[in-house]
């Protein structure tokens, strides 16, 4: 799922582990009593002159360090890797109530950047320090490298068995690609196994509690933190939570209705702008123009794009309701529909260029590691393609790309956990668009079900994927905030709007 930032060499990383921890206790009382009271060293950020995110941080006063935990937690006196995190302290200090930690999404989305989320909500800000993080394994935590020529495993099976067994095919491919330099690291990859890092760097920072902001991919770790650690919550907030029953290798495997309804509210929006864009004036037209679209490859920027490719652009671009996302994808769609006979927009060039060379930025590499490592999937490819043909007249668009194969159906290891049951009755804030196309509107109420000492906060009418502070819903905001500010949880769960057009 989409999000993502490159890291440094593991040599490096790995060269940094031999040196031990700074000054810890002289005689440790347990084996992860050297990482719980190990000395955290703060620093700049940039790497070099060519580290942009490093530069970002730094110009915003924020510090950087590296934590080091097991690699297995199992074997605490074994091998260490490390873990990178970014500080912004609070601004007002003489009413700082602790550190609060964001994780963006992903599975495998940096989350240093994360810690700059103050100058957006300054009330938060000036109560916390703000923590970014990048999860073991991706960006600058000792990161897995996958020799990936695409940014994604995610395919269309396409419209018949001859399409479904290429993605076969190129999931196998990846799944090779994942394991060469990486198989002693992968089977410690997990959920569970960050969780446990985030409360040893609660530790360390010497906090009782730890806070904790979590986004899409994040709820699932939170909510893992919580059933692991929750006696050392303090106030976490979950937005667009995944069911956590289904989330793993199959997660978007009950996402293509939502999907489906996400793409019609834009076909209307379409619709009312035909004279711009041509697609058709009903939402009915506008539809029949994006399954010509699929139905019909187009070569298009040096690129075939085909119905392998069609569904998983657009479920990307139907992550945001909002008019600037709305009028990209319309833009693309008439570029499409015109056989690329008309100029290429630069934000699909961007698209093809991650998808086809492994250009951009790709979450998706050590994401798909932590998906295969955190639950086993399906190892039979026949049981992908009958659950596709299964629900083919339901789901024809978007049903063969969320239930089609990963790279964990190939994947050399299997998960050394069973899977983390959700169900406590710690407290936490539930938040999400009732619309949301990539974590629906049901596997959310899961959460919370599986959460008892939650109330959720529904964003209503709202298509988009991550509520606060993305949509900038006052309503949403003010309710989170208030909770992060003042441990206020709502009476009972709340619904909100969005102000009339």
């Amino acid at each position: 799922m989409p999000d993502f930032k490159r890291g440094v060499a593991a040599a490096a990383v790995l060269t940094a582990t031999i040196g031990g921890f700074a000054a810890g206790p002289a005689q440790a009382a347990t084996p992860m009593d050297r990482f719980h009271h190990q000395t955290i060293t703060w620093r700049a950020c940039a790497t070099g002159p060519g580290d942009q995110i490093g530069r970002e941080l730094d110009a915003a006063g924020a510090q950087c360090a590296t934590v080091l935990v097991p690699m297995d937690y199992r074997r605490p006196d074994g091998r260490t890797i490390s873990v990178a995190i970014s500080r912004v302290k609070a601004t007002d200090a003489s009413r700082r109530r602790g550190v609060l930690l964001f994780n963006p999404g992903g599975p495998g989305g940096s989350g240093l950047q994360m810690s700059l989320l103050g100058k957006e909500v300054p009330e938060v800000g000036a109560r916390y320090d703000l923590l970014g993080m990048d999860p073991r394994f991706v960006g600058r935590s000792t990161p897995i490298t996958c020799r990936w020529q695409t940014d994604t495993y995610l395919r269309s099976a396409g419209p018949d068995r001859r399409t479904f067994d290429k993605s076969v095919r190129l999931a196998r491919q990846l799944a090779a690609g994942c394991v060469e330099g990486n198989r002693q690291v992968l089977p410690y990859a997990s959920t569970r196994n960050t969780a446990r890092d985030m409360d040893v760097i609660r530790a360390a920072l010497g906090e009782r509690k730890l806070s904790y902001v979590g986004f899409s991919y994040g709820t699932y770790l939170g909510a893992t933190y919580l059933q692991m650690f929750g006696s050392r919550a303090d106030r976490v907030v979950l937005d667009s939570a995944v069911d956590p029953q289904v989330y793993g290798p199959r997660l978007l495997s009950r996402a293509a209705p939502a999907i489906d309804a996400a793409l019609r509210r834009w076909a209307s929006w379409a619709a009312a702008r035909d004279k711009e864009y041509g697609l058709g004036s009903t939402r009915e037209a506008v539809l029949a123009t994006v399954e010509k679209i699929n139905r019909q490859p187009v070569k298009i920027g040096g690129y075939r794009v085909d119905a392998s490719v069609v569904p998983y652009w657009l479920m990307g671009r139907l992550y945001n309701d909002g008019p600037q996302a709305s009028t990209i994808l319309a833009e693309e769609a008439r570029a499409l529909s015109h056989g690329g006979k008309t100029p290429l927009p630069a934000s699909f060039k961007e698209f093809l260029d991650g998808l086809f060379t492994g250009a951009g930025e790709a979450s998706d590499r050590a994401g798909t590691a932590i998906l295969c490592a955190d639950r086993a999937a399906p190892r039979d490819p026949a049981t992908y393609y009958r659950d596709i043909q299964r629900h083919r007249v339901a789901e024809p668009l978007f049903g063969p790309l969320a239930r089609n194969i990963s790279p964990c159906a190939f994947w050399p290891v299997k998960p050394l956990e069973s899977p983390t049951t959700i169900g406590n009755s710690v407290p936490a804030l539930i938040v999400g668009a009732d619309g949301d196309p990539a974590t629906p509107y049901p596997g959310q109420q899961a959460m919370h079900r599986a959460l008892t000492g939650s109330r959720m906060i529904t964003l209503t009418g709202a298509y988009r994927h991550t509520v606060y502070i993305a949509d900038k819903n006052s309503c949403v905001d003010t309710k989170v905030t208030r909770y992060l500010v003042d441990g206020v949880l709502p009476d009972r769960d709340v619904t909100c709007t969005r102000p009339a057009a």
